[in-house]
């Protein structure tokens, strides 16, 4: 509906303006009128005509108008007019573009100049007002086009997937390959009343293993002696 109203009020103001626009022309004024002392077609050829304006013919009791074709103007034959014209002030609107012809009906008039041509053009219809949604939206400023904006890294340090480099398969601890013990289960020491000791050294573990592994080897000739 609002689409709608706006067209028709479009096509209102352009009627009016249309209306507001209309020239009325007095033909051969301002220094003659339709009479055979006018150079009537000199007259006509310095106007503009245009759809919506008026023809005013201002003439005496012994004159007419007649509008004809273009074959009776050029021959100034009045017996088969399209429409006559009497009283002395006549108006003609010129309602379609193209050209129109008129001529004096009175024996003679015709032949001694008392006849026109009028050209009558299209005229333009203004350009319609775009509605307010059509418009333009505003170009942001300048400050808000240059300021970047934060993108998040590709390894967030906090996410769970991509673990810190430090803590890399290779160099963490935990990860390296553990040695297995051949420690016996009787030699072990006993974790009662111990505080737990923090892990040796590799040093530490190398000559452990050693002893363990000297003794196993001496326990094995004791067992092949018996």
């Amino acid at each position: 509906m609002g689409v709608l109203r706006t067209q028709m009020c479009l096509a209102i103001a352009a009627m009016l303006m249309s209306v507001a626009m209309a020239v009325t022309y007095t033909v051969g004024s301002p220094n003659g009128s339709w009479d055979t002392s006018t150079n009537l077609q000199a007259w006509a050829t310095s106007k503009s005509f245009s759809v919506g304006d008026n023809l005013v013919f201002q003439y005496m009791p012994n004159h007419d108008v007649n509008e004809v074709s273009k074959t009776d103007y050029d021959s100034c034959q009045t017996s088969n007019p399209i429409q006559t014209y009497t009283g002395g002030n006549t108006a003609v609107p010129l309602s379609s573009p193209g050209k129109r012809y008129f001529i004096c009906g009175t024996m003679g008039h015709c032949s001694q100049g008392m006849k026109v041509e009028i050209d009558t053009l299209a005229t333009s219809a203004p350009p319609p007002a775009a509605p307010p949604s059509a418009e333009t939206p505003p170009t942001p400023p300048q400050d808000s086009l240059a300021t970047p904006v934060p993108s998040l890294p590709m390894h967030s340090p906090m996410s769970p997937l991509s673990p810190p480099k430090s803590q890399s398969p290779v160099s963490s601890p935990a990860s390296s390959p553990v040695v297995p013990s051949t420690e016996s289960p009787m030699n072990s020491p006993s974790p009662r009343g111990s505080t737990p000791t923090p892990p040796p050294s590799s040093a530490t573990k190398i000559n452990a293993l050693g002893g363990l592994t000297v003794a196993f080897g001496c326990a094995m000739v004791m067992l092949l002696g018996l």
